[in-house]
This record gives structure tokens, C-alpha cells and sequence, in this order.
């Protein structure tokens, strides 16, 4: 009784003092300093949303000059100005700039930063009934390391040597040495400060996830009670914390490489004639400690998506998620065999063969908790009272491009064939379509559907469903083609395949044709995402006013006011009776059955 009593007074005390603190607030402390989850939420997405922009330019601009190679075009002076498309011809050092801070940009800011960043602080709080993170202070402090580290990667484009331009993955010793090309000064220094800072973020949030996922559950919410979204992010939060000190470690001999002397990864190196002091070091370590974050990292960029989509998909298909205990043990066995498969990207650094199949057997076991999460997706929709919304068409689209990509990762994932094809158009085909049109369709399909809950306003349908059309049948036109690019030979980040002229016509041809096809439908792919800017930004300010339940949907989230409140629930919060799938249940009046209702007399739980 005296706990009873003492739990009512503890949800009145933090109910009035949240109150109080809400009617004090000022435009800085609620917009721009703010502690409440789900303004950082928003902000994380805003900033992420523009970072993606200005990648996705920098990809327009690359992709004219492979199309129309060596020809003048303004849009790329207007850009790039006199220094860096002189004539409005792309230079061949700042193509491989563009081609470093587009990757960058992608996998870090848009893909980590927007899905992780974006929804684990708007919906851990929300789906497990907890009144805010578990640290508010921290959670502003991981926000505002990321804006940091976002500025100093685009002021790292306008430095006057240029930007970075050792490709996304920074491999020395061309990023190792100031004197290898011009984007190996300060751009190179700058990146590495930007991502430290990134790093730092991102081990903050993580951390506050961790906790708030395990210590502020509220009453009833067991552990397999929880959406598989909050699932996702959990393990997400883990692979981060354990992979990203490991890259912040490479960036730091790094660093020391550059600046101090020290020679981790330089040995025996000539340049411009004169050969180097440095001994002893090795470039593959580096790839090592690189791969080691940087295979955890596909993962902490695909389960956000997956598990966003698991709760799309279930909502709107009218029925329980197939297999909901699977699909928890696919996400812990996804999370578990991130950590030993990085090898694979190095089977041509002349590893010993017998560790090569060693991480040949641990990438093709990956293939099957992968399989499983498509397997449920597929049965969860086979009979479903499907209800079409955008939101749902992006999930399903992830369905689709989690099977295509994951098919070419197994012919990768053979140290024998992957010889043959690394570093070529197949692999930027592979992984643009396994975990860049994935991730980037799982985020569209958070931002439609949790878009009433962000802002209190619904996003136009029809507009959405034109927005996923011309995506996916731009980015299937952009990735798809690239595939046999890459089987005629052409490797990736050469400035010009012109020179096949001279010895292979025919895939010459074909190399050349299809680059022009790649960069059209990028360019279309391009335009299709205005409607979608169009569409947010509208009904932000003047869409139709949301309903508490648009969806229809159980979880938690769906039970709080729309207008926000600092707390999340005003009163106390929730109790939970129930899993968060009880769609259609059998012997029940009703579609749907929130969390919060009691299990009626003789109803069994799932």
C-alpha cells in the first residue's frame, strides 16, 4: 500500500514539476537547448534530412561528369566554381572529394544520425511509457555533438585544398599523408575532427538508450512486451557502443600518423622520388579497425529501419507480427554476427585463405537471421487486410530492397567470386541497394507514420504515394544497372571510363551507355525527393490537424495527447496488460487492442 501511495505521489510530484517547468520555458530553452526527447527527435531529423540534401547533390554532381565525361556544364561551374570544374569540367582530385563526403555524409549523418538519432529519441520513451530519457541533459549534449561534427564536414567541402578525397573509408596512406593529393590537408584533418565528434555523439545517445530502455519501462512492460522497434533500438544502441571506439581509436593513430610523426600505418613509402622515414607500419591494420566498426555499422544503419518497418508492416496489415519471438532472436543473432564477419571486405589484402573462409562461413550464417526477418515480413502480409498508406508502400519497398541486395551479398560474401568483382560497380551496387535504399526507405516509412505523433498534423496521401513511386523506380534505376557495370570491370572511383576504349569495345559501350541511363534516373530520383520536402514541410504548418489514433495502432505512443506535453502523459502513466500486436485477435469485437486494456476474462495473452 505505502508503495501504491508512494508511486502516485512520485507521478503527481513529476507531473506538477513538469507543469511548471513547461510554462516557464522560452523560445531557446524549447527549441534550440531543449531536454525533451522528442524535440531532439526533430531536431536530429532536420539536420539529418538536410545533410542528405547536400549529399545528394554532391552525387548529381559527380554522376554528370561519369555520364557525359570531359564535357563543359554549367551546373557543375555554378557549384563547383572556376577552381574545381574549370571550364565546367569536373576536376579529377575533387570528383574523388565529392565521391568521399557524399559516402561520408550517407552512412554517418543521414543513415545513423537521422534513423538512430531521429526515432530511438522520439519512440523509446514513448512505446516503453517512460516520461523522458534517462538523462535529458545528455541527450541535448549527443544532439549537439552531432550539429558540430555536421558543420565541420561542410566546411570541410569549402577549404581551399578541398575536401577529404581519400574515399568514405579514409584509407591511408593517401589519407595518411598530407603531401598524396590536395584533399589530404586540412579537408583530411577536418573530417577526422568532424567524425571524433561524431563518434562522441554517438556513444552519448547510445548509452542513454541502453539505459532508458532497461531502467524505465513502466509497470508491465516486460521485456517481451516491448515493439520490436524498441527491440531494434536497443541492439543498435549496443553495436554502437562496443564498434565506434574502435574507429575512434583508427582516427586517432590516424591523427598521430598525420601530425605527430608516428607511423602506424606507413611503411617504405616513395613519394615524388624521396622515400619516407616512416617503417614498421602497416595500411591493413588500419582496414582492420576500419572494417571492425564498419561491418557493426551496416547493422546500426539496417535495424532501425527493420524494426520501424516490423511496426509499419504489423499496423497496417491488420495482424499480429509473424513470429515476434524470432524476430527478437534475429535481431540479437544480426547483432552478434556483425561483429565477426569485417574480413570480408578484405579477402584481396592477401589474407591467409583459411581465414578467409573462416569469414567466408560467418557472412554467409548472417544471410540467415536476414532471411528470417523477410520470411516474417512476408507471412505478416500473406492474407493481411493490407491498408496501402505511404508509410506502409516505403516498408514493403524495404522488403523488396532487403531481398535484391542481401541476393548479391552472398556472391560477395565467396572469397573465390568476391576476387573477381571487389572494388567494382557490383559492390557499390550491392550496398547502396542492401543498406542505402533500405535504410533510407525505412526512414521514409518512420517519417510518414510518425509524423502525427511529431508534429500533431497529417502528411498528404497523395503526394506520398508520388513520392515513393518515382523513388523506387529512380534509386532500382540508379543501383540496378550498376550491377552489370560492374561485371563488364569497371572499378569504382575512376574519374573517366573512356580509357576502356582502347582495349575493350564492347564493355566500353555498355559501360558508357549505362552511366548515362545511372545518372538520368538519379537525376529524376533527385527531383522526386522535392515533393517529399514539399510535402513535410506543408504539413508541418498547414496540414490536416491529426487525430490521438490515426493508424489504428497499440502501442503506447498512440495513447498520449497530441499536443506535446513535457512528460509525455499528464496524470500517471500507463499500465501495460498486453504485447503491442493484438491485431484482429481471434474472439475479439475489435481490430485492434491497445496495450493499456486489461486481458479480458479467459482471454489468453499471445
Amino acid at each position: 500500500m505505502a508503495s501504491i501511495a508512494h508511486d502516485e505521489h512520485g507521478h503527481g510530484h513529476a507531473h506538477g514539476h513538469h507543469d511548471v517547468h513547461h510554462h516557464e520555458e522560452n523560445f531557446v530553452s524549447k527549441y534550440i537547448f531543449s531536454q525533451d526527447h522528442k524535440m531532439i527527435g526533430k531536431q536530429f531529423l532536420m539536420t539529418a534530412v538536410f545533410m542528405g540534401l547536400v549529399a545528394m547533390l554532391l552525387s548529381i554532381l559527380f554522376r554528370i561528369q561519369l555520364a557525359w565525361p570531359g564535357e563543359s556544364s554549367d551546373f557543375l561551374s555554378f557549384f563547383l566554381g572556376e577552381k574545381w570544374a574549370p571550364g565546367g569540367v569536373l576536376k579529377e582530385d575533387m570528383y574523388l572529394g565529392l565521391v568521399t563526403i557524399h559516402g561520408t555524409i550517407m552512412v554517418f549523418f543521414l543513415l545513423t544520425g537521422g534513423l538512430s538519432g531521429t526515432f530511438s529519441n522520439l519512440l523509446i520513451p514513448l512505446q516503453i511509457g517512460a516520461r523522458d530519457m534517462a538523462s535529458g541533459f545528455m541527450n541535448m549534449l549527443s544532439y549537439w555533438f552531432f550539429f558540430l561534427s555536421s558543420l565541420l564536414m561542410l566546411v570541410s567541402l569549402f577549404v581551399e585544398s578541398g575536401p577529404a578525397m581519400a574515399g568514405w573509408t579514409i584509407y591511408p596512406p593517401l589519407s595518411a599523408l598530407p603531401q598524396a593529393v590536395s584533399g589530404s590537408g586540412m579537408g583530411m584533418t577536418l573530417w577526422l575532427f568532424s567524425m571524433a565528434i561524431f563518434i562522441a555523439s554517438s556513444l552519448i545517445g547510445s548509452l542513454n538508450y541502453i539505459v532508458t530502455v532497461i531502467n524505465l519501462r513502466t509497470k508491465g512492460m516486460s521485456m517481451t512486451r516491448m515493439p520490436l522497434t524498441i527491440w531494434a533500438f536497443f541492439v543498435t544502441a549496443i553495436l554502437g557502443v562496443l564498434s565506434f571506439p574502435v574507429l575512434l581509436s583508427a582516427a586517432l593513430l590516424l591523427i598521430m600518423d598525420r601530425l605527430a610523426g608516428t607511423s602506424f600505418y606507413l611503411s617504405d613509402i616513395i613519394v615524388g622520388g624521396e622515400m619516407l622515414a616512416n617503417h614498421g607500419g602497416s595500411p591493413i591494420l588500419y582496414q582492420h579497425l576500419f572494417w571492425f566498426l564498419g561491418h557493426p555499422e551496416v547493422y546500426i544503419v539496417l535495424l532501425p529501419a527493420l524494426g520501424l518497418s516490423s511496426e509499419v508492416i504489423a499496423t497496417n496489415s491488420r495482424k499480429p507480427i509473424f513470429g515476434y519471438k524470432a524476430m527478437i532472436g534475429s535481431i540479437l543473432a544480426i547483432g552478434f554476427l556483425s561483429f565477426i564477419v569485417w574480413g570480408h571486405h578484405m579477402f584481396v589484402t592477401g589474407m591467409n585463405p583459411f581465414l578467409g573462409s573462416v569469414f567466408v562461413f560467418t557472412t554467409l550464417l548472417i544471410a540467415i537471421p536476414s532471411a528470417v526477418k523477410v520470411f516474417n515480413y512476408l507471412t505478416t502480409l500473406w492474407k493481411g487486410s493490407l491498408i496501402l498508406t505511404p508509410a506502409m508502400l516505403f516498408a514493403i519497398g524495404l522488403v523488396s530492397t532487403f531481398i535484391t541486395g542481401g541476393v548479391t551479398g552472398i556472391i560477395l560474401a565467396d572469397s573465390a567470386l568476391d576476387i573477381a568483382i571487389h572494388d567494382t560497380y557490383f559492390v557499390v551496387a550491392h550496398f547502396h541497394i542492401v543498406m542505402g535504399m533500405s535504410a533510407v526507405f525505412g526512414m521514409f516509412a518512420g517519417v510518414y507514420h510518425w509524423f502525427p505523433k511529431m508534429f500533431g498534423r497529417m502528411m498528404n496521401t497523395r503526394l506520398g504515394y508520388a513520392h515513393f513511386w518515382i523513388t523506387i523506380v529512380g534509386a532500382y534505376g540508379v543501383f540496378f544497372p550498376m550491377h552489370f557495370v560492374g561485371i563488364a570491370g569497371a572499378p569504382r572511383r575512376y574519374y573517366d571510363y573512356s580509357v576502356y576504349g582502347e582495349f575493350d569495345t564492347n564493355s566500353y559501350e555498355m559501360i558508357m551507355d549505362l552511366n548515362v541511363i545511372i545518372t538520368i534516373f538519379a537525376i529524376l530520383a533527385a527531383l522526386g525527393q522535392g515533393l517529399f520536402l514539399f510535402n513535410f514541410f506543408y504539413s508541418m504548418f498547414r496540414g490536416q490537424v491529426a487525430p490521438q489514433n490515426p493508424w489504428n495502432a497499440n502501442s503506447l505512443e498512440w495513447t498520449t495527447p497530441v499536443e506535446h506535453v513535457h512528460g509525455n502523459w499528464p496524470g500517471e502513466l500507463p499500465t501495460v496488460h498486453r504485447w503491442p500486436y493484438d491485431y484482429s485477435k481471434p474472439g475479439s469485437d475489435v481490430d485492434f487492442i491497445p496495450q493499456t486494456v486489461p486481458l479480458a476474462d479467459g482471454e489468453e495473452e499471445h
